[in-house]
């Protein structure tokens, strides 16, 4: 797999449940193995968290890349980055 099909690929925890898609990689510049992947998790078309996840958590890559662990609302909460716009109208 070629890294341009990597990002935007779904990202599914281990009971199927979708968590977001790649948004980014980062690569250890010595080894070039991946070191964790950045997660976009849509919350509407102004505002995305994101979630890293160690390369270690991927179980699968695919059609799906598959952690082998659980993803629950809470820790995305927790480990989320928040970005908002704020949208002016101008007078």
């Amino acid at each position: 797999m070629k890294i341009r099909e990597f990002i935007g690929s779904t990202v599914l925890d281990k009971n199927a449940n979708v968590v977001g898609k790649v948004d980014n990689v980062d690569f250890d510049t010595e080894t070039g193995k991946i070191e964790t992947i950045t997660l976009t998790l849509q919350k509407n078309i102004f505002s995305k968290d994101e979630l890293e996840i160690a390369f270690d958590d991927i179980a699968t890559i695919g059609a799906y890349i598959i952690l082998n662990k659980e993803i629950t609302k809470e820790e995305e909460v927790e480990e989320a980055e928040t970005v908002e716009i704020e949208i002016q109208d101008e007078e």
